[in-house]
């Protein structure tokens, strides 16, 4: 019940129910927990009670659910576990137990991941998701779910977080925006229930923004003389 360490030089920590992740500063890899699907990322099914290492030492960012996404440093994005709803971005609804290549673009930068969604965005400002999509969480107009990257509109997206089934990403201009299911007002349109299939803009200039499933919490940028 007290922080008890875990050894070695960490820069990047992600944790999903079961299982736990994180990038060493010298680019490896490590997981650890239970591999039910293959979500660690060893080849095979087993638990872990300490850190083992994913082949690899240019490991950059991760995010971690029943899905695993990660990019590396040559803007490269690997994939690994469950995959029923298309969540591994590889076009098929098979799991994966050790990390598969998404496509061949050299352009990822970071990932969010939740238990069937993942977005991931690029260098070039554009925002990609993929997997459910039963309440509009990609941000494709509809409710189709899609097992290869698609792209919401727009060329200067920064950041963005996942909750349950819904989606906020923030612009360089400062914009934040939401979409998915709005159950207990969750996509702050000042009110609850219903459904958005494409990004709403939340009135503001916002610096962060974490959710949760029924819940979001953001800080905005406040601009002083």
């Amino acid at each position: 019940s007290s922080p008890v360490q875990i050894p070695g030089t960490w820069s990047r920590l992600s944790a999903a129910r079961f299982q736990g992740y994180g990038i060493k500063t010298d680019g490896t890899l490590w997981a650890w927990g239970a591999g039910l699907h293959g979500e660690l990322g060893l080849n095979n099914l087993t638990k872990y009670s300490s850190p083992v290492q994913i082949p690899g030492t240019t490991w950059d960012d991760i995010a971690s659910s029943q899905v695993t996404v990660a990019t590396k440093t040559d803007g490269t994005l690997w994939s690994w576990g469950y995959a029923v709803q298309g969540e591994l971005g590889l076009n098929d609804v098979i799991n994966r137990s050790s990390p598969t290549q998404v496509g061949s673009d050299t352009t990822w930068t970071s990932v969010q991941a939740n238990w069937n969604h993942v977005m991931a965005f690029k260098s070039d400002g554009t925002l990609w998701n993929w997997g459910h999509n039963s309440h509009g969480s990609l941000g494709q107009n509809n409710r189709t779910e899609y097992s290869s990257p698609v792209q919401v509109p727009g060329t200067t997206w920064s950041k963005g977080s996942i909750g349950g089934t819904n989606t906020f990403a923030i612009k360089t201009d400062g914009t934040l925006w939401s979409w998915g299911y709005n159950g207990y007002g969750t996509l702050g349109q000042n009110q609850s229930g219903g459904h958005y299939s494409s990004p709403v803009q939340i009135p503001g200039n916002w610096g962060t923004i974490v959710a949760a499933d029924n819940h979001t919490y953001a800080t905005r940028k406040i601009f002083t003389d």
